[in-house]
């Protein structure tokens, strides 16, 4: 016999002849087999080392062998359990077919028909086996896959950042007298967004997206970007061209964070009131992420020096912030923006102290 897959069944039959014939038939097709003369005897065996196929007798004293069969399912439910009988009544076949038996053997059994029988359990058993080897192959699979999968996310994330930290270097190199503003300004924008309740991941973005709101920068002639006084009215129209200078470098992109950072580029000077350019948007018709680094880079802008204004103290600039003076009011941010810089000026002080140009 091409045996399969089963190396033991456990023959269970009260009567000695028909247990020792039955093994010797399995012992001849080439099972290992093992005996009991009761129930409760092949439910010991069967809890010390679970064979592979139970083949046991319905009429047995004591606990019979559908008994036996609902015990056995109760902590092996895959273990295939054959009946032998010799009974052929309809109602014990559909009670034991019901209580899951693998198989009925009929009394006197032909040993081709028995052997058939086990057979079948033995290619039961071993699709069995196959699918639990290809369950635990796939979370296998799945598990190594999912951690490749979330290391090259980190490593793209980091790449992304780095790629935004060297986009942003190159707008500094155009504007000598910003020194450590970009970096402060990721750092403002990200306590504000961590106050106002943004998700951490919008957090994160923000924290780094918003180095890059002035990028569009670059595209600035030297002339107007590096004056060391005050601007007139024409080369502020053509500075402030910058915004959708820095949206037009970014936004063609699938990537969220870049995304983000286009949407801040174009929108940082927008204000609450529509009063801001480039758009003249008004309320949150402007973008959360806007609104963040508008505010956040307001202050930055206040407390750094330039060669037209000298740089305001941290208390200084949080009453222009708060209270106006006429070229900053508090009309030009969102209120629930505003209230989070309230709640966080000391942190604002810190972080500038903290990264300022050595």
């Amino acid at each position: 016999m091409n045996r399969l897959y089963a190396n033991t069944v456990l023959v269970v039959d009260d009567d000695y002849f028909v247990l020792e014939s039955v093994c010797m038939i399995l012992k001849e097709a080439g099972y290992n087999v093992k005996s009991a003369f009761s129930a409760i005897e092949a439910l010991d065996m069967i809890k010390a080392d679970a064979p592979d196929i139970v083949l046991t007798d319905i009429r047995m004293p004591g606990m019979n062998g559908i008994e036996l069969l609902e015990r056995v399912h109760a902590s092996e439910p895959n273990l295939p359990v054959l009946l032998m009988t010799a009974f052929a009544e309809m109602d014990v076949a559909v009670d034991a077919v019901k209580k899951g038996a693998f198989d009925l053997i009929l009394k006197p059994y032909k040993p081709e028909y028995m052997i058939h029988a086990v057979s079948k359990a033995a290619r039961y058993c071993r699709l069995l086996d196959m699918e639990r080897t290809y369950k635990s192959n796939l979370e296998e699979t799945v598990r190594q896959r999912t951690k490749d999968l979330n290391a090259a996310l980190t490593q793209l994330r980091k790449m992304s950042y780095e790629l935004l930290s060297k986009l942003t270097t190159v707008a500094e190199y155009r504007d000598t007298d910003t020194g450590m503003h970009t970096s402060r300004i990721g750092v403002f924008s990200a306590e504000i967004a961590k106050e106002i309740g943004m998700s951490s991941e919008f957090v994160d973005v923000i924290r780094y997206a918003s180095a890059m709101h002035d990028i569009g920068k670059v595209g600035i002639s030297d002339n107007i970007l590096l004056k060391p006084g005050a601007l007139t009215k024409e080369e502020f129209e053509i500075m402030k061209t910058h915004c959708e200078k820095g949206w037009n470098m970014l936004h063609d992109t699938e990537f969220d964070m870049i995304k983000t950072a286009a949407s801040i580029a174009l929108n940082h000077h927008e204000r609450w009131d529509g009063t801001g350019y480039p758009n003249g948007l008004k309320g949150d018709s402007t973008p959360v992420e806007g609104r963040i680094v508008m505010l956040s880079d307001q202050y930055e802008a206040l407390r750094s020096a330039r060669p037209y204004k000298r740089g305001f103290t941290h208390v200084e600039t949080c009453k222009i912030i708060n209270e106006g003076d006429g070229r900053t009011m508090p009309g030009h941010f969102d209120p629930d923006v505003l209230k989070a810089f309230k709640k966080n000026e000391a942190a604002f002080e810190e972080i500038y102290k903290k990264l300022a140009e050595e």
